[in-house]
């Protein structure tokens, strides 16, 4: 039986942004239809578990220009609309959707918002400032991996103070201050 992967969506007017979260995914299938039917199949981890996805979309897609990304971490999917409007919900089927999909909030705009985020960026001078050496805390260039997050690394630095020796150790010739660990 296969399990369900967590689904995250955003839209604007022309796209839909649809990101699987799923670690180590291999031999991924993914199927996009005209008619707005996505299936998605992996399997992920040691033990080769299955996962799938097939759900039925608000409406119909345009298939030949979307495109898909498969990372270390997620798989991502921009699938372009049919028509340029906005969807009132993901799938076509009414009611409350299924527990493994959620909108994604980082990729969120408003329907009414979606034009003043294209009217703000042009009216706005940086110079010469390169943003693609400006490096928010990710392990890449900017905007370079959106949908696939860094090897995040189990291991964390240790916070490391020098102590003053103290009148006795200091009397003490070739005294090694000590190494205070927290």
């Amino acid at each position: 039986m296969s399990r369900h992967p967590t689904v995250k969506w955003a839209q604007r007017s022309d796209v839909v942004f649809i990101t699987i979260e799923l670690p180590d995914a291999q031999d991924v299938k993914l199927k996009l239809e005209p008619e707005g039917k996505l299936f998605f199949s992996a399997t992920s981890g040691v033990d080769k578990i299955p996962y799938e996805v097939d759900i039925d979309l608000h409406d119909k897609v345009d298939a030949a220009e979307s495109k898909a990304s498969v990372g270390k971490r997620n798989i991502c999917y921009l699938v372009k609309k049919a028509e340029n409007k906005w969807w009132s919900r993901l799938l076509k089927q009414e009611g409350k959707p299924p527990v493994f999909l959620k909108v994604d909030w980082d990729k969120w705009v408003d329907e009414d918002e979606e034009d003043q985020d294209d009217k703000i960026a042009p009216d706005m001078d940086y110079g010469d400032f390169d943003f693609s050496k400006l490096n928010m805390g990710g392990g890449e260039g900017f905007g370079t991996a959106e949908c696939e997050d860094d090897d995040d690394s189990d291991t964390e630095e240790e916070n490391v103070q020098e102590v003053p020796p103290s009148k006795e150790d200091a009397s003490s010739a070739g005294a090694q201050p000590e190494v205070k660990k927290d």
